[in-house]
Protein backbone atom coordinates (compact mmCIF):
# COMPACT_ATOMS: atom_id res chain seq x y z
CA UNK A 1 0.00 0.00 0.00
CA UNK A 2 1.59 3.14 -0.72
CA UNK A 3 -0.69 5.40 -0.06
CA UNK A 4 -1.19 5.21 3.98
CA UNK A 5 -4.88 6.33 4.63
CA UNK A 6 -5.16 4.40 7.96
CA UNK A 7 -7.15 6.16 10.29
CA UNK A 8 -7.00 3.37 13.49
CA UNK A 9 -4.15 1.97 15.40
CA UNK A 10 -3.08 -1.59 14.11
CA UNK A 11 -2.18 -3.80 17.10
CA UNK A 12 0.05 -6.47 16.48
CA UNK A 13 -0.92 -9.57 17.56
CA UNK A 14 -0.09 -12.88 16.18
CA UNK A 15 -2.79 -15.71 16.83
CA UNK A 16 -3.96 -18.44 14.97
CA UNK A 17 -7.38 -17.57 13.61
CA UNK A 18 -9.73 -18.83 10.63
CA UNK A 19 -11.08 -17.83 7.72
CA UNK A 20 -14.23 -18.58 5.85
CA UNK A 21 -14.37 -17.61 2.35
CA UNK A 22 -16.25 -18.75 -0.83
CA UNK A 23 -13.88 -21.54 -1.15
CA UNK A 24 -14.27 -23.43 2.75
CA UNK A 25 -12.31 -22.62 5.82
CA UNK A 26 -8.39 -21.08 5.79
CA UNK A 27 -6.72 -21.53 9.15
CA UNK A 28 -4.43 -18.62 8.92
CA UNK A 29 -2.63 -16.69 11.14
CA UNK A 30 -3.85 -13.10 12.55
CA UNK A 31 -0.62 -10.84 12.16
CA UNK A 32 -2.23 -7.42 13.68
CA UNK A 33 -5.51 -6.09 13.98
CA UNK A 34 -7.51 -2.83 14.49
CA UNK A 35 -10.87 -1.34 14.86
CA UNK A 36 -11.73 -1.11 11.16
CA UNK A 37 -9.72 -4.56 9.98
CA UNK A 38 -6.98 -7.07 9.99
CA UNK A 39 -4.08 -8.38 8.10
CA UNK A 40 -3.76 -11.89 8.16
CA UNK A 41 -1.36 -14.56 6.51
CA UNK A 42 -2.28 -17.04 4.61
CA UNK A 43 -1.53 -20.53 4.09
CA UNK A 44 0.41 -21.34 1.00
CA UNK A 45 -2.03 -21.72 -2.41
CA UNK A 46 -4.83 -20.18 -0.92
CA UNK A 47 -6.55 -19.08 -3.09
CA UNK A 48 -8.10 -15.39 -1.73
CA UNK A 49 -9.90 -12.60 -4.29
CA UNK A 50 -9.82 -8.98 -3.35
CA UNK A 51 -13.26 -7.79 -3.05
CA UNK A 52 -14.54 -11.33 -1.65
CA UNK A 53 -15.97 -11.21 1.77
CA UNK A 54 -15.19 -13.47 4.60
CA UNK A 55 -15.61 -13.93 8.20
CA UNK A 56 -12.78 -13.99 10.52
CA UNK A 57 -13.00 -15.47 14.03
CA UNK A 58 -9.55 -15.40 16.03
CA UNK A 59 -9.93 -17.31 19.31
CA UNK A 60 -9.07 -15.72 22.71
CA UNK A 61 -9.23 -18.40 25.30
CA UNK A 62 -10.60 -21.88 25.71
CA UNK A 63 -13.39 -20.45 27.08
CA UNK A 64 -14.78 -20.14 23.85
CA UNK A 65 -14.64 -16.04 24.09
CA UNK A 66 -13.59 -14.77 20.24
CA UNK A 67 -13.26 -11.97 17.99
CA UNK A 68 -15.60 -12.43 14.76
CA UNK A 69 -16.22 -10.22 11.79
CA UNK A 70 -17.64 -9.93 8.75
CA UNK A 71 -15.28 -8.61 6.11
CA UNK A 72 -14.14 -7.78 2.48
CA UNK A 73 -10.45 -8.77 1.46
CA UNK A 74 -8.94 -5.18 0.50
CA UNK A 75 -5.30 -6.93 -0.91
CA UNK A 76 -3.76 -9.91 -1.07
CA UNK A 77 0.09 -9.40 -1.13
CA UNK A 78 3.29 -12.04 -0.22
CA UNK A 79 0.78 -14.72 0.93
CA UNK A 80 -0.94 -11.98 3.35
CA UNK A 81 -4.15 -10.44 2.85
CA UNK A 82 -5.62 -7.44 3.91
CA UNK A 83 -9.09 -7.27 5.65
CA UNK A 84 -11.79 -4.59 5.40
CA UNK A 85 -13.98 -5.06 8.45
CA UNK A 86 -17.65 -5.09 7.76
CA UNK A 87 -19.62 -5.72 10.59
CA UNK A 88 -18.23 -6.92 14.37
CA UNK A 89 -20.67 -7.93 16.94
CA UNK A 90 -20.91 -6.16 20.31
CA UNK A 91 -18.78 -9.34 22.43
CA UNK A 92 -16.34 -8.84 19.70
CA UNK A 93 -15.88 -5.22 19.48
CA UNK A 94 -15.52 -5.10 23.45
CA UNK A 95 -12.65 -8.04 23.34
CA UNK A 96 -10.90 -5.77 20.54
CA UNK A 97 -11.86 -2.17 21.88
CA UNK A 98 -10.14 -4.11 25.25
CA UNK A 99 -7.17 -5.58 23.43
CA UNK A 100 -6.47 -2.16 21.69
CA UNK A 101 -6.72 -0.37 24.54
CA UNK A 102 -4.13 -2.47 26.70
CA UNK A 103 -1.73 -2.39 23.58
CA UNK A 104 -1.94 1.54 22.80
CA UNK A 105 -2.18 2.29 26.48
CA UNK A 106 -3.93 5.70 26.45
CA UNK A 107 -7.70 5.78 26.42
CA UNK A 108 -7.60 9.29 25.04
CA UNK A 109 -6.21 8.25 22.31
CA UNK A 110 -8.49 5.17 22.22
CA UNK A 111 -11.79 7.18 22.37
CA UNK A 112 -10.54 9.25 19.74
CA UNK A 113 -10.32 6.34 17.36
CA UNK A 114 -13.82 4.99 18.86
CA UNK A 115 -15.09 8.26 17.66
CA UNK A 116 -13.73 8.44 13.96
CA UNK A 117 -14.98 5.42 13.88
CA UNK A 118 -18.53 5.96 14.62
CA UNK A 119 -18.24 9.17 12.49
CA UNK A 120 -17.10 7.15 9.18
Amino acid sequence: MSNERRHHSRIAFHAPAQLVAADGTLDVVLLDISLKGALVRLPENAALEPGGECALRVPLDALGDAIRMEARVAHVEDRCAGLLCLEIDLDSITHLRRLVELNLGDAALLERELSALIAE
